[in-house]
């Protein structure tokens, strides 16, 4: 089996190591003897909707989002259809807000997102939702998803479904306990990280809705995942009674 992953925005969308998520997906694909293809796609490249089964979009401030906004305005109708046919995405952060209808900034301008999720993003006029959280996916049973989340953004779902509940942290926008976004394959999120590194459930999720896509259903042999979980578990337990903060 072959895996194809595009990178969008590696130069611009890498906060707080989100890059090392592709590393994650790539590893726990060869160690199962998939192979994987990683394509770095930037501003002016040509997306190709049947070339790729997942898709990851990193997180930037302000600044990287304007430059990239117009750009994944452009490649929109081809990511969307990508998806549409079953492509797997995920996006993280700035990423996610431009996957939204559109995001607010705090100067006043107004980035138009591209609209695969029902959902928008305004800037934040007081404090900065920063801190770790936990999330319960649905798919994903009685293991939470950890990450640390950092963003003055808002984001209100409108018909869009929540990638998870908030167990503890801020989630969306610190009012309504829904965390991220999700439609069909994609999946948005402000956990950072990486996040996969102490996800590997959701890692795998990933990776089987991509493998989907071309092979249909696919069952991963398992990896000895023992201390990436033990690492999920003690950070959940460790801020779990500080709700996330220190």
């Amino acid at each position: 089996m072959k895996l194809r992953l595009c990178h969008l925005y590696p130069e611009l969308l890498n906060l707080y190591g989100d890059r090392g998520n592709i590393l994650i997906l790539y590893r726990r694909a060869q160690w199962r003897g998939i192979e994987i293809e990683v394509t770095p796609l930037s501003l002016g490249d040509k997306l190709d909707p049947r070339t790729y089964d997942l898709f990851f979009l990193g997180g930037g401030p302000d600044q990287e989002q304007r430059l990239v906004s117009a750009d994944l305005y452009a490649k929109g109708p081809w990511l969307k259809e990508a998806v549409e046919q079953g492509a797997a995405l995920l996006a993280i952060c700035g990423g996610y807000q431009l996957l939204g209808e559109y995001y607010h900034t705090f100067s006043g301008e107004t980035l138009p997102g591209i609209g695969l999720f029902a959902a928008y993003t305004e800037a934040g006029s007081n404090r900065r939702i920063k801190g770790n959280i936990a999330i319960q996916v649905e798919e994903l049973g009685s293991q939470p998803v950890v990450g640390f989340e950092n963003h003055s953004g808002r984001t209100f779902l409108k018909e869009a479904s929540p990638l998870g509940q908030v167990i503890y942290g801020d989630g969306n926008n610190g009012s309504d306990k829904t965390e991220g976004a999700r439609y069909r394959n994609a999946i948005g999120t402000y956990l950072h990280g990486p996040l996969l590194s102490k996800n590997p459930h959701l890692a795998d999720f990933l990776l089987r809705l991509a493998l989907q896509r071309r092979y249909g259903e696919v069952e991963l042999p398992p990896l000895d995942d023992s201390l990436e979980m033990a690492a999920n578990e003690n950070i959940y337990r460790r801020f779990l009674a500080s709700k996330g903060k220190w």
